[in-house]
Protein backbone atom coordinates (compact mmCIF):
# COMPACT_ATOMS: atom_id res chain seq x y z
CA UNK A 1 0.00 0.00 0.00
CA UNK A 2 2.56 2.40 0.69
CA UNK A 3 4.63 1.54 -2.52
CA UNK A 4 1.59 2.21 -4.00
CA UNK A 5 0.86 5.43 -2.71
CA UNK A 6 4.68 6.13 -3.13
CA UNK A 7 4.33 5.73 -6.69
CA UNK A 8 1.18 7.58 -7.45
CA UNK A 9 3.21 11.06 -5.43
CA UNK A 10 6.49 10.15 -7.89
CA UNK A 11 3.98 9.56 -10.52
CA UNK A 12 2.44 13.36 -9.53
CA UNK A 13 5.39 14.81 -8.98
CA UNK A 14 6.42 13.94 -12.40
CA UNK A 15 2.95 15.15 -14.00
CA UNK A 16 4.28 18.63 -11.98
CA UNK A 17 7.25 18.92 -13.46
CA UNK A 18 6.09 18.71 -17.14
CA UNK A 19 3.45 21.23 -16.42
CA UNK A 20 6.29 23.90 -15.04
CA UNK A 21 7.96 22.60 -18.23
CA UNK A 22 4.84 23.80 -20.19
CA UNK A 23 4.76 26.92 -18.34
CA UNK A 24 8.40 27.66 -18.75
CA UNK A 25 9.16 26.88 -22.30
CA UNK A 26 5.90 27.53 -24.09
CA UNK A 27 3.94 30.17 -21.98
CA UNK A 28 6.09 32.20 -20.40
CA UNK A 29 5.57 35.33 -21.93
CA UNK A 30 1.82 34.08 -22.61
CA UNK A 31 -1.46 34.91 -19.99
CA UNK A 32 -0.88 31.31 -17.80
CA UNK A 33 2.44 32.43 -17.48
CA UNK A 34 2.58 35.67 -16.51
CA UNK A 35 -0.22 34.87 -13.64
CA UNK A 36 1.96 32.07 -12.74
CA UNK A 37 5.25 33.94 -12.22
CA UNK A 38 3.94 36.80 -11.44
CA UNK A 39 5.46 38.94 -13.72
CA UNK A 40 4.91 41.90 -16.43
CA UNK A 41 5.28 41.18 -20.04
CA UNK A 42 8.01 43.27 -20.36
CA UNK A 43 10.15 40.68 -17.61
CA UNK A 44 8.88 37.89 -18.87
CA UNK A 45 10.28 38.63 -22.59
CA UNK A 46 13.51 39.79 -21.04
CA UNK A 47 13.93 36.56 -19.45
CA UNK A 48 12.44 33.69 -21.49
CA UNK A 49 15.37 32.54 -23.03
CA UNK A 50 16.34 31.89 -19.56
CA UNK A 51 12.75 30.58 -18.37
CA UNK A 52 12.90 27.87 -21.44
CA UNK A 53 16.40 26.48 -20.09
CA UNK A 54 14.53 25.91 -16.72
CA UNK A 55 11.72 24.38 -18.38
CA UNK A 56 13.91 21.98 -20.19
CA UNK A 57 16.03 21.09 -16.90
CA UNK A 58 12.09 20.43 -15.06
CA UNK A 59 11.72 18.21 -18.19
CA UNK A 60 14.59 16.26 -17.27
CA UNK A 61 13.31 15.88 -13.54
CA UNK A 62 10.35 14.67 -14.82
CA UNK A 63 11.56 11.79 -17.23
CA UNK A 64 13.83 10.68 -14.53
CA UNK A 65 10.62 10.60 -12.34
CA UNK A 66 8.50 8.43 -15.14
CA UNK A 67 12.02 6.36 -16.08
CA UNK A 68 12.19 5.33 -12.21
CA UNK A 69 8.28 4.47 -12.10
CA UNK A 70 9.08 2.39 -15.47
CA UNK A 71 11.55 0.05 -13.76
CA UNK A 72 9.23 -1.05 -11.23
CA UNK A 73 10.64 -1.75 -7.85
CA UNK A 74 14.11 -1.18 -9.60
CA UNK A 75 13.39 1.95 -10.19
CA UNK A 76 13.53 2.94 -5.92
CA UNK A 77 16.88 4.82 -6.29
CA UNK A 78 16.41 6.22 -9.75
CA UNK A 79 13.41 7.71 -7.87
CA UNK A 80 15.00 8.58 -4.79
CA UNK A 81 17.75 10.20 -6.91
CA UNK A 82 15.53 12.33 -9.03
CA UNK A 83 13.20 13.18 -5.84
CA UNK A 84 15.91 14.62 -4.15
CA UNK A 85 16.99 16.76 -6.96
CA UNK A 86 13.53 18.12 -6.53
CA UNK A 87 13.99 18.57 -3.09
CA UNK A 88 17.30 20.46 -3.54
CA UNK A 89 15.27 22.70 -6.74
CA UNK A 90 12.76 23.40 -4.50
CA UNK A 91 14.56 24.19 -1.26
CA UNK A 92 16.90 26.89 -3.47
CA UNK A 93 13.69 28.11 -5.30
CA UNK A 94 11.96 28.90 -1.65
CA UNK A 95 15.57 30.75 -0.36
CA UNK A 96 15.59 32.42 -3.51
CA UNK A 97 12.72 33.25 -5.58
CA UNK A 98 9.36 32.28 -3.68
CA UNK A 99 8.68 31.22 -0.84
CA UNK A 100 5.84 29.23 -2.70
CA UNK A 101 8.36 26.91 -3.80
CA UNK A 102 8.64 25.00 -1.09
CA UNK A 103 4.82 23.55 -0.74
CA UNK A 104 4.42 23.01 -4.56
CA UNK A 105 7.78 21.55 -5.64
CA UNK A 106 10.12 20.55 -2.16
CA UNK A 107 7.14 19.47 0.40
CA UNK A 108 5.62 16.66 -2.65
CA UNK A 109 9.12 15.74 -2.86
CA UNK A 110 9.58 15.17 0.73
CA UNK A 111 6.39 13.30 0.99
CA UNK A 112 7.36 11.24 -1.97
CA UNK A 113 10.72 10.13 -0.18
CA UNK A 114 9.49 9.64 2.47
CA UNK A 115 6.88 6.99 1.88
CA UNK A 116 9.59 5.64 -0.10
CA UNK A 117 11.44 5.32 3.09
CA UNK A 118 8.58 3.99 4.47
CA UNK A 119 7.67 1.50 2.32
Amino acid sequence: MLQTAADVVVGLVGLLHVYILVLEMFLWDKPAGLRAFGQSREQAQASKVLAANQGLYNGFLAAGLFWGLSLGAEGTGVKVFFLLCVLAAGLYGAATASRKILFVQALPAAVGLALIALG
